[in-house]
């Protein structure tokens, strides 16, 4: 059997498919959250086709999984009008509350999600064809991160429970919200990286419009009930439709105070552009990575190759985080290679529920043709794919290719492939990989593998001023979630962290006064009969 035919062999019959993976049923969403209800939909509706593959009497085609609303401005207007109103310049239930009873209502709605664990892994799964292990992770990292940013908030607000008194001024400094947040998430972790900034900037007090990625859609309609049901009506709204037919509107309304966007620095730009009041605009933004990893001659290969593997190919490369170009130095390239694609030939293949797996079909329809394009770029300016079978796809799955020698003249030695491809670049002289950080528009990690203390310490001091993030030994990544996420130049803008996101979604106000006897009476009264939410010396265990 030809690699090809063994490429195909991997998709199932529809019959065939496991019952335990399958999904009850198709999610056909006709409703959307809006203003505290499900509004019902009758318009236009998108059809949602899993990346998995199924054998037809036509081939191999897409299994269609559901569909969900297409809606228009119209619709995202009065959203946004319901975030607004639920804002109320401040004044709203829901930014005025406690935060005891904020966190409350987030307890409450996490419980409520973790009952919909099943579906919500399931529909991961299906929507973006990642594995039924990393899918669970996802959902249960996710929960983690709730739980997380409720203990770092009460532990920022047992810290601001006291008064400060400087030069006979006494003041509660305290953090505030900012107003309506539209929150727009990424595919390839579509529930965990969109908690991540939905969650902390909706218990600050802000009001929210969400926006579902465009693959990994129907996963978020499990749990429209649970926010209607545990948030005061209009603090969040779930909005659908194209993005360039309902976004650049909401922008354009001046009405957001807040964008948070992980996704294309091309697309952020313009969003901002179009705010017409750009200084009252905050921007948290998680945008492309471009991120290398740097094997000197002084490395130990096979712990590089083991992590360039892991961070190369890791749900097929689609992560921001993914080391995208790999500088190996000459005297070590041949032994690197060789064991590379050997580590590459080890990795399990096939449907996403199969134990084990590693790489499976890829949810973007166009992507093959775009991968394909970068190798026969590459191949025209003299590299080549250097491991066995890289680069042949059948259906929704490619296979990893390894492209060797990469330079500067290819689109993989710039573009952010965001695919199962592992461009390698030859140097001799570590200011060349230097270089090639400070030219880049990107900067979020790098890796550096050595085993050379000196050599590492004289990367580390050049490159922490390129990139956010300077790994040793190891694989670029998020996490922990506890450690500050962010970049350089185009690729990101602000700062994620459990403690960050807080901060990035409220500002410090503070209540201040004089230290007089009428001031210090009027004070003890409002604290005593607990009259102000803001005011307060209350302590949350």
């Amino acid at each position: 059997m030809d690699f090809n035919s063994k490429l195909s062999g991997i998709f199932y019959a529809d019959k065939d498919i496991p019952t335990e993976f399958t999904l009850p049923s198709l999610v056909h969403q006709r409703e959307y959250l809006s203003n505290g209800e499900m509004r019902e939909w009758n318009g236009p509706v998108h059809e949602v086709f899993s990346p998995v593959c199924i054998h037809t009497e036509n081939g191999l085609e897409r299994k269609l999984i559901g569909s969900y609303p297409v809606c228009t401005e119209k619709e995202a207007m009065e959203s946004l009008d319901a975030a607004v109103a639920a804002y109320n310049n401040g004044r709203g239930e829901w930014p005025t509350m406690g935060l005891a009873e904020r966190i409350n209502c987030v307890e409450r709605f996490t419980g409520k999600m973790i009952e919909q664990k099943d579906i919500i892994v399931k529909l991961i799964m299906w929507e973006i064809g990642k594995s039924v292990a990393d899918s669970n992770k996802e959902f249960d990292r996710t929960v983690e991160y709730i739980y997380a940013t409720i203990d770092s908030l009460k532990n920022l607000d047992r810290d601001s429970s006291g008064f400060e008194i400087v030069d006979g001024i006494a003041a509660q400094v305290r953090r505030s919200p900012l107003g309506v947040v539209l929150c727009m998430g990424p595919f390839n972790y579509p529930l965990n990286e969109t908690f991540t900034t939905l969650i902390p900037a909706l218990i600050m007090g802000n009001t929210i419009l969400f926006k579902p990625p465009k693959f990994g859609t129907l996963l978020h309609y499990p749990l429209q009930e649970a926010f209607r049901d545990c948030f005061p009506k209009g603090v969040v709204n779930v909005i659908y439709g194209r993005g360039n037919a309902i976004v650049p509107g909401l922008m354009q309304s001046g009405k957001i105070n807040v964008l948070t966007l992980i996704g294309s620095s091309k697309v952020a730009n313009e969003l901002k552009k179009s705010h017409p009041k750009v200084n009252r605009l905050r921007a948290v933004l998680g945008l492309d990575a471009k991120n290398a990893a740097i094997v000197t001659s002084n490395a130990d290969i096979s712990l590089a190759v083991k992590e360039t593997l892991s961070g190369s190919l890791s749900f097929n490369g689609q992560r921001c985080t993914a080391l995208k170009i790999v500088w190996v130095h000459r005297s070590k390239v041949d032994l690197f290679l060789s064991e590379f694609s050997k580590a590459v030939a080890e990795l399990k293949y096939g449907m996403p529920w199969e134990k084990g797996v590693s790489l499976t079909p890829l949810p973007e329809t166009n992507k093959i043709e775009y991968l394909n394009s970068c190798i026969e770029d590459a191949q025209l300016h003299g590299a080549q794919v250097v491991n066995e079978n890289g680069g042949q796809s059948a259906g929704s799955f490619f296979y990893p290719a390894v492209v060797y020698p990469v330079n500067n003249k290819m689109k993989l030695y710039y573009e952010e492939q965001f695919g199962p491809i592992v461009p390698v670049v030859p140097f001799d002289d570590l200011e060349e990989t230097i270089s090639y950080l400070i030219e880049s528009t990107h900067g979020q990690q790098v890796s550096i593998f050595s085993e050379d203390a000196g050599e590492v310490a004289a990367l580390i001091d050049p490159l922490v001023n390129q990139v956010s993030r300077v790994n040793i030994n190891s694989q670029c990544q998020r996490g922990p979630d506890v450690f500050p996420f962010t970049g350089r130049k185009d690729s990101a803008e602000g700062t994620l962290s459990v403690a960050d996101a807080i901060r990035s979604f409220s500002i410090r106000s503070l209540v201040a006064f004089k230290m007089n006897d009428s001031n210090k009476q009027l004070i003890n009264q409002i604290v005593k009969e607990d009259t102000s939410n803001f005011l307060s010396t209350k302590f949350i265990f």
